[in-house]
């Protein structure tokens, strides 16, 4: 088998997809054992209370290897929540599969930033904001996005994550309806029954015609599931579950005005009575480059990244500055370094070390003989500049009399942050966690 160099796996609680890119350079999924065309491979278990599903990486990764071989390159899709614990987990998944072997490099993009990659590298992302409305199986998630020179800043999100699922718990709903299990066979003959042709239509029909005349076609048939009757009223209560979570989670968010336009992803995105009633609250949502399956928009954005055929774009958008004291005239002021400027630090990149004049500063960390660690302001601004945000304080160590440091930033795989501080000529450098920097300066101010 041809190894591929850099795949996307998105592990999501129904279906785990792997894509890659075809030899024209459009993602596609990839052929794998037990792979439904449409939908990905079956996810083998349920993802924890954390929403981390370790059995189902390991199940397909390690079939992705089987056939493939060990790629250059993995980006995992990971929840803009907890994008750091995720990334931990993958990690030591990955780092099992592979033992002493070479690994790929790891690179985790949110959902948000997975999607845009999708939008930017077609061209169609051309608004300043976007809300991406992630409908997925387990939750509903919408994100603000704000296109920046050189970043996509998610600005605000809010998540509605019922104990029964999201999509999951209207697929248990219908099934419920028809008398079925809500297993795998149930879900198995849910979705052989959508994909008839006609379906959809005659469930959109009859959701207006109930609308306009409540009560008067409840127990109309729609369509049936392995020998079941759903009615058009099972349907519509059915469908209360995804608009009130929807609807709840959209008033949650801050999208500001004028509201920015929407896109609909995952398997839920795919119902058209829910993108009705996301049109009639928001506006027709965006239309998917190429007419792009919303159950696939995330991993094959990812895999675009992937593939290194766009720029993932989640560079942090803010600057990072510390906080600092020089002697002026024989008086000590305090003043804002800047480490680094807006929209240069990139998750898993190098460390961004503070520069004046195109050499980088030059910094001591002890002075009069303190034996005692010193604590040392972080803050975070926009483009603009500005008081800025705090960001939190960390103790550092005094150093020699002489000793000096270059003084940096960088953030991990996993989106945590930690003040660097490098020794002139030889020595270890000193890293000290800052956590993940702020998201949404405006929404730290409120």
């Amino acid at each position: 088998m041809t190894t591929s160099t850099a795949i996307a796996v998105d592990v999501g609680a129904r279906f785990t997809r792997i894509a890659h890119g075809a030899a024209d350079g459009t993602p596609v999924l990839a052929e794998l054992p037990g792979l439904l065309s449409e939908e990905g491979l079956p996810t083998p278990e349920s993802p924890g209370p954390d929403g981390h599903n370790g059995p189902a990486l390991r199940a397909a990764y390690a079939a992705y290897l089987e056939h493939y071989g060990t790629p250059e390159q993995v980006v995992l899709v990971v929840p803009q929540q907890d994008r750091a614990g995720h990334t931990r987990r993958a990690t030591d998944v990955l780092t099992a599969l592979h033992g002493s072997g070479p690994a790929p490099r790891l690179r985790t993009l949110g959902t948000p930033h997975a999607v845009m990659a999708l939008l930017r590298h077609a061209g169609t992302a051309t608004a300043p904001r976007y809300a991406v409305c992630d409908l997925g199986a387990t939750a509903a998630e919408v994100s603000v996005c704000a296109l920046t020179p050189g970043s996509v800043a998610v600005t605000g999100s809010a998540r509605h994550a019922p104990s029964g699922g999201y999509g999951a718990g209207f697929d248990a709903a219908l099934l419920a309806g028809a008398g079925l299990p809500d297993d795998a066979a149930g879900r198995r003959e849910l979705a052989w029954a959508r994909a008839r042709e006609g379906v959809a239509q005659r469930i959109d029909t009859a959701l207006e015609r109930t609308a306009r005349r409540p009560g008067r076609y409840e127990s109309t048939v729609v369509h049936q599931v392995a020998g079941r009757e759903i009615t058009v009223g099972v349907v519509r209560r059915a469908l209360g579950r995804l608009t009130d979570g929807l609807g709840r989670t959209l008033d949650e968010v801050r999208l500001g005005r004028p509201a920015p336009p929407v896109i609909a992803v995952g398997g839920a995105a795919r119902f058209g009575p829910l993108v009705q009633y996301l049109t009639g609250l928001q506006g027709a949502p965006v239309a998917l480059p190429g007419g792009t399956d919303p159950a696939l928009a995330v991993v094959f954005g990812a895999a675009l990244v992937a593939a290194g055929r766009v720029d993932p774009a989640d560079r942090y958008p803010y600057a990072v500055s510390v906080g600092t004291h020089r002697t002026v005239a024989g008086e000590l002021r305090a003043e804002d370094l800047l480490i680094s400027p807006a929209g240069v630090l990139e998750p898993g990149g190098g460390t961004v070390f503070a520069e004046a004049g195109g050499q980088r500063v030059r910094i001591r960390t002890g002075s009069g003989g303190r034996s005692t660690a010193r604590p040392v302001r972080i803050r975070v601004h926009d483009a603009d500049g500005g008081s800025g945000t705090p960001v939190g304080v960390v103790s550092i160590p005094p150093g020699s009399e002489g000793e000096r440091y270059h003084v940096g930033v960088r953030i991990a795989v996993d989106g945590t942050a930690r003040l660097v501080l490098q020794p002139l000529g030889s020595g270890t450098p000193g890293e000290y966690p800052l956590g993940v920097l702020p998201a949404d300066l405006e929404g730290a101010h409120s």
